[in-house]
């Protein structure tokens, strides 16, 4: 669905140069949520401008639907962009427009029958709730109604592909999940593809099937979500990883744990397999398994946990027990504190 194929940007001012982006691989297929997570300066909004050719790339090649974007003309562009809806942090509705003409502007710009205009807006007021505020405009609205309408325009032209940038940033929690509510409601309802810019993980937690994490303009990891939240593996995935998920022990259970002694501390991360592997070290092992310390999280449709175990028993079997572990499909790590 989108492809960037080595892609890097770069910007030139004042004889000096500014890399954006390095070197960026990246596909995503048709029908999902994916977000792309990064502290500011990443690179984040870069790459979403180039799925639309807002921004062309210093190299590389960025493809949707399998066309290579560069062999477009700017006209053809303009059709392809028709494809990809955008909506933004600050909303960019019109002041001076009522809410219908807000949304019926990417129609009547490329010359829809009115007939066709005012179904069309009706049918997406209703769609995201806001059915009798046709004749309102922005300032009569609140953050979250205005992103809705924001929404709403952006699908005016049944797009594809809906891309959004930081669209949740200016909003409180609560309505933050409203609007997540309705985006997952949309690539359900459609099977649009949405891109998701955001720096917070919880965005991520919540609706994506797949994420990328960006630092200084590299992909420095990515995959489905519930995999790369229960290991991640880059120091700045597990920065934002640990801004939803506990992913050590608390201090008074470290002290604990400290004090005791022949025994090993272990993080495993939980899964299907996670019992059976403890009922098998107590009957094969011979070994003492408690468990000290856990957090679950609700992964899109997906739980994660984590378990934090202190095992006893005989040094040498201990040993064989993690082994045993290690080679099985199981993530597990043994901590020292």
């Amino acid at each position: 669905m989108i492809e960037l194929k080595n892609v890097s940007k770069v910007y030139y001012r004042d004889e000096t140069e500014t890399v954006a982006l390095d070197e960026v691989d990246l596909s995503i297929g048709k029908g999902e949520i994916f977000g792309v997570i990064g502290f500011s300066g990443a690179g984040k909004s870069t790459l979403v401008r180039l799925i639309n050719f807002l921004e062309q790339p210093t190299s590389g090649s960025v493809y949707v639907d399998n066309k290579n974007l560069f062999e477009y003309s700017p006209k053809q562009l303009r059709v392809v962009r028709k494809d990809i809806g955008m909506i933004f942090q600050h909303f960019n509705l019109l002041n001076s427009k009522t809410i219908y003409h807000n949304i019926a502007m990417p129609l009547i710009l490329s010359k829809t029958p009115k007939h066709v205009v005012n179904e069309r807006v009706l049918e997406l007021l209703e769609f995201v709730g806001l059915k009798d505020k046709a004749m309102n405009y922005p300032n009569e609205l609140s953050g979250g109604q205005k992103q809705r309408i924001g929404i709403a325009r952006a699908l005016a032209t049944n797009p594809s592909i809906l891309l959004c940038d930081e669209a949740t940033s200016a909003l409180d929690p609560q309505t933050t999940d409203s609007i997540l509510r309705l985006l997952q409601k949309i690539n359900e309802q459609y099977n649009i593809t949405i891109v998701i810019i955001t720096h917070e993980m919880s965005i991520i937690q919540k609706i994506c099937h797949k994420v990328a994490v960006m630092e200084e303009g590299r992909i420095i990891e990515k995959g489905e979500v519930a995999k790369v939240f229960s290991n991640p593996k880059q120091q700045a995935t597990k920065n934002f990883v640990s801004t939803v998920m506990k992913d050590g022990l608390p201090e008074n259970i470290k002290i604990k744990v400290q004090k005791a002694e022949k025994s090993r501390i272990l993080k495993v991360v939980f899964s299907d397999q996670t019992n059976a592997a403890i009922n098998r070290w107590i009957m094969q092992y011979g070994i003492t398994v408690n468990i000290i310390y856990s957090s679950i999280n609700d992964i899109k449709t997906k739980t994660v946990g984590i378990l934090f175990l202190q095992i006893k028993g005989d040094e040498e079997k201990m040993i064989k027990a993690i082994n045993d572990a290690k080679n099985s499909s199981i993530f597990i790590k043994e901590l020292t504190y």
